[in-house]
């Protein structure tokens, strides 16, 4: 009973830690553990200690880092300031591990693009109420095959996936912020002909892109808007008003050469109250087999205003004060910030597109994103400097202004060629200015040697102090493209699912129809060549220990986990059969496949869940046909 009691309190111990821990400025380290954060060399053992920031064994993070698996399709989950991965959330990939791509639950929710065994995942954004992250939602796009996805942050399941029309490349993503995130914002890249049937492969002139909104609880797209040249990266503010895009190729270019030449290209902003007004009186068109509403944002549009800035622009970012957009220009070595206060002014025609710039600070070569510290600061990546500038938003509008002001604070080598960068709480008005992740394309000299392929560097920085500090290098596999930071306390997981989950609704009203007691059942249905197996899973035994079929025969394999232990969680794996999925405690799960083979044929549980584990076996008997 003691023990029982000791271990309650350790518990109870560590979640007040992790939660008093958050709203002050000291919490957080780094440990050498595996995953994403191998082992620590001596320099960053000291770095560690010096800044107070060893999370030791059996202590928690202070912050979720949900990570873009870039192109393996999948979220990554890590804690930090640790840095050790927890989990990997498979989204446009196939998993054997928990069977995603495998099972029905998860081919049902991939939908008729299933059949893609690539994704390349992007921007990771967590949906919000007014302001500040809710926990609910995290989404994330599929560059390759033009999807958007929502993974539920209470199971870290992929729940929803929805393939774009009318375009290809889906890139930037973010989220509305207020009053809540009704949308979810979605740039298409790469140009193509309106409508893509064939009838101008020759005419890059008629090839357009579009601005997509997506409705977040539903995951329908709610409308479209055609621009001029390759939308890149977004943002949203805090009215719920603007929207802006970064946007690259004014020139309508083919070619690379083509794509460079012009000194400015823009930032488009979008005016969603305009758009829904249009979309609401149907001053829209449709494209194709597409029921989607698409609207002419294009220059001169009532819905859209084009401000012209340098050069090849590529991050755009929203200051956690919601007084800025700040685009960066890749090719040009400054950051262009737009005041959002002036863009009513831009729509009513009071103003000229560049007079809603109010500071240029030049910052070094190839900056390509810039977050926050909720202090005033902001820090870039500049790809070819690999460094990380920290400046001051202020004091680059007043040296903008003329006055003699050095609005740079500090640069900071990092190692190599960032891409993006985040800190903690940045995309929402909570900024907290305590950790910086960068995300690093290249690694050469970090880690010990691989082969051709380098491992990328995930670094995280403590930015909590006037200076910048590198404490912890992470090698990662390709290529993990941006991150986001959020409270340990903004989310909620479950611990073990709920009987009533909608995950897997489908599969338990199969049941309902077949006359099965899922909760206690096991059973086998045969419907011609259609075969049904229920079973349930109570370690260290399934409930059907053997099964017979015939050659031929589709045969589905239904399993619900009676176990409640939170981490008991079985598997199922048929050997030979391609076949394999995870059934996770009061979880009901089923795969799909062809008994094409006569024989026996084990089936067993593929998750350790028992001293007994190696005997949770059973039998697949098929008959010659």
């Amino acid at each position: 009973m003691s023990d029982k009691k000791d271990h309650i309190q350790d518990i109870g111990r560590r979640h007040f830690l992790r939660n008093t821990a958050v709203t002050g400025v000291a919490g957080a380290g780094l440990a050498s553990g595996f995953g994403a954060g191998a082992l620590l060399n001596s320099r960053q053992v000291q770095a560690a200690g010096a800044n107070g920031i060893d999370v030791a064994p059996g202590e928690l993070d202070d912050y979720y880092g949900f990570w873009s698996g870039g192109h393996s399709g999948e979220v990554r989950v890590l804690g930090v300031p640790s840095m050790r991965e927890l989990m990997r959330i498979p989204v446009f990939n196939v998993d054997s591990a928990s069977g995603w791509g495998i099972s029905n639950e998860s081919k049902r929710i991939l939908g008729e693009s299933s059949h893609f065994l690539n994704g390349d995942c992007h921007h990771p954004h967590i949906s919000m109420t007014d302001g500040s992250y809710d926990g609910k939602y995290l989404f994330i796009n599929d560059k390759a095959n033009t999807r958007v996805a929502r993974i539920r942050l209470d199971i870290m399941k992929t729940d929803k996936v929805t393939t774009i029309p009318n375009v290809q490349a889906i890139h930037g993503l973010r989220l509305q912020k207020v009053p809540y995130t009704k949308y979810v914002f979605a740039n298409a890249e790469l140009p193509i002909p309106q409508i893509n049937d064939g009838r101008d492969l020759e005419n890059p002139d008629n090839y357009f892109t579009m601005f997509n909104a997506l409705d977040a609880e539903s995951m329908d797209v709610a409308w479209q808007v055609i621009v001029d040249g390759n939308l890149d990266n977004t943002d949203a503010d805090y009215t719920g008003r603007f929207v802006a895009s970064t946007c690259y190729n004014s020139e309508k270019g083919m070619t690379l050469i083509e794509t460079m030449r012009n000194e400015r290209d823009w930032v488009v902003v979008f005016d969603v109250e305009a758009i829904e007004a249009a979309v609401a009186a149907g001053n829209y068109k449709t494209l194709g087999e597409s029921s989607v509403p698409v609207l002419d944002g294009r220059k001169g549009s009532q819905l859209t205003r084009y401000i012209p800035i340098p050069k090849n622009p590529h991050g755009v970012n929203t200051s956690p004060d919601g007084k800025y957009f700040i685009a960066n220009g890749k090719l040009s070595p400054t950051c262009s910030i737009i005041a959002i206060d002036k863009l009513p002014e831009l729509f009513d025609d009071s103003i000229e597109p560049r007079d809603t710039i109010v500071g240029e600070p030049e910052l070094g070569l190839g900056p390509l994103h810039t977050t926050y510290d909720g202090r005033g600061n902001a820090y870039t990546t500049l790809f070819i400097d690999s460094q990380v500038a920290k400046w001051n938003i202020e004091d680059a509008i007043r040296h903008y202004n003329g006055e003699d002001v050095n609005y740079l604070r500090q640069k900071l080598d990092v190692h190599y060629q960032p891409g993006h960068n985040h800190a903690s709480l940045t995309e929402s008005r909570d900024a907290d200015g305590k950790w910086l992740v960068v995300l690093s394309k290249f690694s050469k000299d970090r880690f010990l040697p691989v082969g051709p392929l380098h491992p990328e560097n995930d670094q995280l920085i403590d930015i909590s102090g006037e200076e910048m500090k590198l404490v912890h290098d992470g090698p990662t596999y390709a290529e993990p493209h941006d991150c986001i930071l959020v409270r340990a306390d903004q989310i909620n997981p479950s611990r073990v699912w709920t009987r009533d989950d909608p995950f897997f609704a489908e599969t338990v009203a199969m049941a309902e129809a077949d006359g099965v007691n899922l909760e206690g059942e096991s059973k086998v249905i045969r419907d011609g060549n259609k075969v049904r197996v229920y079973m349930t899973s109570i370690a260290p035994q399934f409930g059907l220990t053997e099964f017979k079929v015939k050659q031929g025969d589709e045969v589905t394999v239904v399993i619900t986990n009676l176990d409640q232990v939170e981490d008991l969680t079985h598997g199922f794996c048929m050997v030979n059969h391609g076949v394999q999925m995870e059934i996770s405690p009061q979880q009901t799960a089923s795969v799909t496949f062809t008994a094409d083979k006569a024989g026996v044929h084990w089936y067993y549980c593929n998750w350790f869940c028992h001293a007994m584990h190696m005997e949770m076996t059973g039998r697949m008997l098929v008959e010659p046909a």
